[in-house]
Parts: C-alpha cells; sequence; structure tokens
C-alpha cells in the first residue's frame, strides 16, 4: 500500500480566558507522496523549512525540501536494516539539538533480530548524510520479530531517550523473556524507556549516564533505565509547557497513553 505523506492544522481561538477550538474543521494539505510506510515526519533544529520522512521498510530518509521530495535520499540504510515482520525496519530519527553547528543525527532500527542505535553526521551538502560516518551508540537483543519500541528524541534536558519493546511474542513471555516478562526486569533493556547523554561518554561505552537517572547504584537495574513495565512504545512526545514525557504504548488489546 502507498501512502501520501499529509500535513493537517487544528485551529485553535481563545474565547475569554480559556483555550477552546473553533468550528473550523481539520484541512489536509498534501506535501509530498510516492512513499510506502513512513512512519516518522520531522524538521531538525533551526530549520523549519525542510521535512525529513523516516521510511520504515525502504530503511531510507528523504528531504522535503520547497514542497519538493529530493529524489537521492538524505541516509539510505538499505542492506544494513532488518525488515522481516510488519514491526522491524528504520524505526527512528533524532536530530541533535546542537544540529546546525554539528551535524550530528541518531537513528533506531532492527538487525539481525537486535536493535540498533547509531550516530550519522550530515555532510557539506545539507541535503545528504555521510554513510560512513556510522558511530555505534547502543544495541542490544530482541528475542522476536516485533514489540520493538523504536521512538528516539532528545528531550528538553537534552538527554537522548530511546523506546523499547519487551522484545515480542504475547505475554512478555516465551524464549528470550525474563521470568515475570522483560518489562519488569531491571537485568535487561526491553520492555523500558532509555535515558543516555551522548555528549558525555564514558569509556567504554560512546554514551554516559546521567548521575539522575533513577536507578544509577542500584546494582539489579542497569543504569540506562529511566521507565520500566512498558510493552512497545511507539511513540512519545514531552509537553512543551511542564516537560512532562507522554508515551503512547501499544497494548495487547487496547492501547495506552502513559504520562
Amino acid at each position: 500500500m502507498r501512502f501520501a505523506l499529509a500535513l493537517s492544522v487544528l485551529v485553535f481561538g481563545v474565547a475569554g480566558s480559556a483555550l477552546t477550538a473553533q468550528s473550523t474543521p481539520l484541512t489536509t494539505e498534501l506535501v509530498a507522496g510516492g512513499y510506502s510506510k513512513p512512519l516518522w515526519a520531522g524538521s531538525a533544529p533551526g530549520d523549519p523549512d525542510r521535512i525529513f520522512v523516516v521510511e520504515q521498510n525502504q530503511a531510507d530518509i528523504h528531504v522535503i525540501e520547497n514542497g519538493v521530495k529530493i529524489a537521492t535520499p538524505f541516509l539510505d540504510l538499505t542492506g544494513m536494516v532488518q525488515t522481516s515482520g510488519n514491526e522491524q525496519g528504520l524505526l527512528g530519527l533524532a536530530f541533535h539539538p546542537d544540529y546546525a553547528t554539528n551535524g550530528y543525527f541518531y537513528v533506531n532500527y532492527t538487525q539481525s533480530n537486535s536493535t540498533v542505535i547509531e550516530r550519522y553526521s550530515v555532510t557539506a551538502n545539507p541535503n545528504v548524510a555521510d554513510p560512513n560516518s556510522d558511530l555505534l551508540i547502543l544495541s542490544f537483543s530482541q528475542p522476536q520479530s516485533n514489540h520493538n519500541g523504536g521512538g528516539l528524541m532528545f528531550g528538553p534536558d537534552k538527554m537522548l531517550w530511546i523506546a523499547t519493546g519487551d522484545g515480542g511474542n504475547f505475554n512478555d513471555q516465551g524464549s528470550g523473556h525474563a521470568v515475570g516478562g522483560n518489562s519488569q526486569s531491571g537485568a535487561t533493556l526491553l520492555g523500558k524507556m532509555l535515558r543516555i547523554d551522548v555528549d558525555n561518554p564514558q569509556s567504554p561505552n560512546n554514551y554516559g549516564i546521567p548521575a539522575d537517572n533513577p536507578y544509577v547504584g542500584d546494582p539489579s537495574v542497569e543504569d540506562e533505565i529511566w521507565a520500566f513495565g512498558l510493552r512497545n512504545p511507539w511513540r512519545y512526545s514531552f509537553d512543551s509547557e511542564t516537560g512532562d514525557l507522554w508515551i503512547g504504548d501499544v497494548g495487547q488489546d487496547t492501547s495506552s497513553a502513559v504520562g
């Protein structure tokens, strides 16, 4: 199935002291077409005029500039990304908060039954990344092909937040799942929200552990873990006013929003 990327605009107005929705209906504007399973679109910090689009199965990132899709991918990870199953592939993209000066961006993808987080750099051409600039940040095994999470975002704290699924299957059990489930086990990064510091790496890793992560110093919990108990946290966002984190978790029978 082919999809078209569309931009939706909701108009709000102020009535008295409260913010209320006006009667203006939602409208859509076609921005670009010809995509197969686009799952993320957004702009780099300080660059609102270009849109970067992530394609899950084709494992590439395209740029839309001035309403035109540039034919050459910004980054093509075909051959590196495993796309077996409906939930694998290129799943996340995050630009460093200082992208305008350092050119760093991060991707989240599946490969050989594992999740891989890598850093890449843009070239002198702002519409082309250097495919040989990859720096491995983090990787961990995925027991099954589903529940890979995939969300990747820098928070208002400039830390890199990573959403991981519980490893697949159902009821968080089976081969590769801890007793009681991966999402409840502190010994695995699966089924968690992770928070790492990519600006202050600590050997032998290419990232550091924020000192205020909640389980630092607990020998039963991996230091990268910020939150437990997630099944397949697909997307999440930070409230621009409060800084609160809201997670869209895909449930087995129903989905939920976790704040």
